[in-house]
């Protein structure tokens, strides 16, 4: 069931442009909120330790649990400065869903955060959120970003993990599994644009 649910993620979860190789020496920073740092995991079985182990190469985790999008924005330029990775993986968005933000204002500010990794270089792979509903599916924003700044797009993975009851530790956060699964699923759109 699992693997069924895996091929089918990264079937229609891999999407967008071409990223450049970055071999085994790069360092990637993994930003976001809780799904980032890793909140209902065990211990080093966050989605970025798991990918680290994959593509056998540096991953920062600078993820903080309940941020929301501005509040990502505020501190991105500095942790970008900090760590000068080779590629940012941007999951940012589900507090500002949780919590009823403006829409409009998340686009902004994700906006903010692509440009400012743009500004130093660094290429970035999108993974979307869902927005608030019965039926989960990703906010249509995140598609519109990837368009816009050609970026690559992990589009339906977070989506349809949260959609299944195996994968969550709650109502909003993976357990090891789902957190495994979203890792490989990372790993697989990386190898598909090109970076490994």
């Amino acid at each position: 069931m699992r693997r069924t649910l895996l091929f089918l993620l990264l079937l229609c979860g891999c999407s967008g442009p071409k990223l450049p190789y970055l071999g085994e020496n790069a360092r990637i920073l993994a930003f976001g909120d809780s799904l980032t740092q890793g909140v209902g995991a065990g211990e080093g079985r966050d989605y970025p330790a798991m990918l680290s182990a994959l593509c056998e190469c540096e991953v920062i985790n600078a993820g903080i649990s309940g941020e929301t999008s501005a509040q990502g924005l505020a501190r991105i330029a500095d942790v970008l400065d900090q760590t000068q990775p080779d590629l940012l993986l941007l999951l940012e968005g589900g507090n500002d869903v949780l919590r009823g933000l403006d829409k409009s204002q998340l686009k902004a500010n994700l906006e903010g955060m692509i440009l400012a990794a743009r500004t130093r270089q660094v290429p970035v792979l999108l993974l979307a959120v869902p927005d608030k509903s019965l039926l989960l599916s990703p906010m249509p924003l995140y598609e519109e970003l990837a368009d816009q700044y050609g970026l690559p797009l992990l589009d339906d993975t977070v989506s349809d993990l949260l959609s299944t009851a195996g994968m969550k530790s709650d109502g909003v956060h993976f357990n090891n599994q789902g957190y495994q699964a979203l890792a490989e699923a990372v790993f697989v759109n990386l190898q598909a644009s090109g970076a490994f």
